[in-house]
């Protein structure tokens, strides 16, 4: 049998933290789901806020729950109504990836460039026109 699974993120606000919106708001979204056919949930803590990941026996049902009025009312009440919600298909953080994708090699192998030897330049100075008599004064 193949689930459908959707997440939901609500992240902490300035005023209120995610998982003082869970308290007031999580078995009315968990009682939802499991009325309209909800298969699986689950809440996960994060240091960011929760995340509610629901999964149906078929995508139609998905719509359904979303139009409640209990899921709206919870889902308009998040603590940052701008950036404090995300809602998509799919399990929700890391949950697609066992392991970390390995780095890419960095460019020339991570090291410095190699130093460039400054060009020497030999300077040569010329000689003084009239010449110089011992007590300093010019011949005239």
């Amino acid at each position: 049998m193949e689930l459908h699974w959707w997440s939901i993120e609500v992240f902490d606000g300035a005023t209120l933290s995610a998982a003082r919106w869970q308290d007031a708001h999580g078995n009315a979204l968990v009682e939802a789901a499991v009325t309209h056919g909800a298969y699986e949930w689950g809440w996960h803590q994060h240091s960011w806020g929760v995340l509610f990941e629901i999964a149906f026996r078929s995508d139609d049902q998905w719509p359904g729950f979303r139009e409640l009025p209990a899921v709206r009312a919870a889902l308009d009440a998040v603590p940052d109504p701008v950036n404090g919600l995300v809602v998509y298909p799919g399990r929700g953080g890391s949950s697609g990836r066992a392991q970390r994708r390995p780095r890419l090699p960095i460019t020339g192998a991570g090291a410095a460039a190699v130093p460039i030897e400054p060009e020497i330049t030999r300077v040569t100075l010329a000689e003084c026109m009239p010449a110089p008599t011992t007590a300093g004064a010019t011949a005239a």
